[in-house]
């Protein structure tokens, strides 16, 4: 994390209140404990949030530990002003970090009972100014963070179809970007899988389609000789009760948006014991 956002995430908490003058710059030890079951994550961030502070802690857990309920995460010990100005921004951290990666975790595992080699991926429908610690808590669960930006790959979705059409946007693609990034194209037909893979891009994803139809998308591809060397991404509604059917149909990838835009924070609190 960059001193910038540190600085940022507590202005935006503290504004100009010297806490220092309200709460005792007195010596304390307390205790980070968590209150689920999870998996851990935001514990390097939390790491750099104490040290910011000269707070000193010891822990003996990593991110992607397995935590049960009643677990001590850390215990740091300092002046008490600046434990309990940094509270709410480490608890923060801990909280939405450690739900996505248990949450992408429990779907990860969903689909590695069917299909071991299945990626289930994040997406951009993320918090603005936190998604690298979102995308970061996909990865520490392990799933697939999928591109972080707009940047990383090209993907031609159906409005860009609308304004330009499936020929001419792939074949923009092809002229005007490095051979180094891929193209994806967004499809929500068969028919549409079937044209957007003649014409030379990487990854077809097939949005708001059932279970069924892209099986039967899958299994065209390959009896017309286009599935080879070409990424096939589900998406659209995917959840913890249809992705073993998504993750069957044999496709590579499931991107599944509800690991960030709906991942319930894990219950974290922080105590004085001293």
């Amino acid at each position: 994390m960059l001193l910038k956002e540190i600085e940022s995430f507590l202005e935006e908490d503290l504004g100009q209140e010297d806490y220092e003058d309200i709460v005792p710059f007195t010596a304390c030890k307390a205790e980070i404990t968590v209150k689920e079951d999870g998996i851990l994550a935001g514990l390097a961030e939390v790491e750099q949030i104490f040290d910011y502070f000269s707070v000193h802690y010891s822990t003996e857990f990593e991110d992607g530990n397995r935590i049960k309920s009643g677990d001590t995460i850390l215990t740091v010990s300092g002046a008490g002003a600046r434990i309990l100005k940094a509270e709410r921004l480490v608890l923060n951290f801990l909280g939405r970090m450690s739900g996505i990666a248990t949450l992408t975790n429990e779907l990860v595992n969903e689909v590695r009972a069917v299909n071991e080699h299945v990626r289930v991926a994040g997406t951009r429908k993320t918090t603005p100014g936190f998604r690298k610690y979102e995308k970061k808590a996909i990865a520490i669960g392990g799933g697939d963070p999928h591109r972080f930006g707009l940047y990383e790959a090209v993907i031609i979705k159906d409005n860009h179809i609308k304004l330009m059409g499936l020929e001419h946007a792939i074949k923009r693609a092809n002229e005007k970007i490095s051979f180094t990034r891929k193209i994806e194209v967004e499809v929500e037909s068969i028919e549409e899988a079937l044209r957007a893979a003649e014409l030379n891009v990487d990854i077809i994803m097939l949005d708001n389609m059932t279970a069924s139809e892209v099986k039967e998308c899958v299994r065209l591809l390959s009896e017309r000789g286009l599935r080879d060397g070409l990424i096939l991404e589900a998406s659209g509604g995917i959840n913890g009760g249809n992705i073993k059917a998504f993750a069957s149909t044999g496709v590579d990838v499931v991107s599944v948006g509800l690991i960030t835009h709906s991942a319930k924070s894990l219950g974290f609190s922080l105590n004085v014991v001293e």
